[in-house]
């Protein structure tokens, strides 16, 4: 980008927040608005919170949000590769495994993690299965979480292994290698390659969603800022909740844009 180039960009990025500004701070309702979203009392009250005052703090409950996204990204990275590893397989003796592998893949992919929420946040309660019954409702968040992400997490394996050229497999096999070692040596390794620019949108998604425990009462940062809303009549603490998703995000979605950036410039380099 040149000089002239670098000029219209700024002249441009002026202009479009000259706009945001003036529909934000010149409308009729702007100041009901700023006061309502933006008020810097409000926030600062939501994020460290007031128990006396029966206000939850909206920082404390974004470490519900980050536990709950840490674990489940280690469970959905491991059940997702499983339920890969079943899709491709080969194995006669494997077929019904495949087909139910399949039929949840279709099954998750499909209903929307909301109603899956609801099922296992309120249906392993009333089964009455001991132990399964009788979790917080944070956990359930997670179970949700990694049932739902896994098959498209397997879906990205699935296609990464997919991706990596057949001779690569068809020369393996000629050196004497057994299929599992193949695919542990040899698939693998390229495949995770091409996988985790995808994996990373799919986590980033999966960290905004974490959001969604709240509709089983569980008390993180969306949850917290409700609270402080309903209490208070200002929802300033959506506000502060949406800043620190935000916080979380942008970083991860930046690092993806360079893992693309940098796998395309070394697929060029090797044209």
């Amino acid at each position: 980008m040149g000089r002239r180039g670098l000029v219209v960009s700024a002249l441009s990025s002026v202009v479009v927040l000259l706009v945001i500004f003036a529909i934000f701070w010149l409308a009729p309702g702007g100041p009901t608005f700023r006061a309502f979203f933006f008020n810097p009392h409000d926030m600062w009250q939501a994020f460290v919170g007031d128990p006396q005052k029966g206000l939850l703090s909206v920082g404390r409950g974004l470490v519900t949000n980050i536990w709950m996204f840490l674990l489940s990204e280690v469970l959905v990275l491991i059940f997702g590769l499983f339920i890969a590893t079943v899709r491709l397989s080969q194995s006669p003796v494997l077929f019904p495994f495949r087909a139910l592998a399949t039929v949840y893949v279709d099954v998750m992919r499909g209903v929307p993690i909301v109603l899956v929420m609801y099922m296992i946040g309120f249906g392993l309660p009333e089964l009455n299965l001991g132990f399964l019954s009788n979790q917080s409702p944070a956990v359930y968040g997670c179970a949700t979480l990694t049932l739902s992400y896994s098959a498209y997490v397997a879906e990205v394996y699935r296609a990464g292994v997919l991706s990596v050229p057949h001779g690569q497999l068809l020369a393996a096999r000629s050196l004497g290698l057994t299929h599992t070692a193949t695919m542990r040596r040899v698939i693998l390794p390229q495949a995770v390659r091409n996988v985790i620019p995808p994996l990373l949108n799919d986590f980033i998604s999966m960290q905004k969603d974490t959001a969604l425990v709240s509709l089983l009462g569980a008390v993180e940062a969306t949850r917290a800022a409700q609270i402080y809303g309903d209490t208070v009549f200002n929802f300033s603490g959506f506000t502060v909740a949406a800043i620190l998703f935000l916080l979380l995000t942008i970083p991860m979605t930046r690092f993806t844009d360079h893992l693309i950036a940098r796998d395309r410039n070394r697929r060029l380099a090797t044209t």
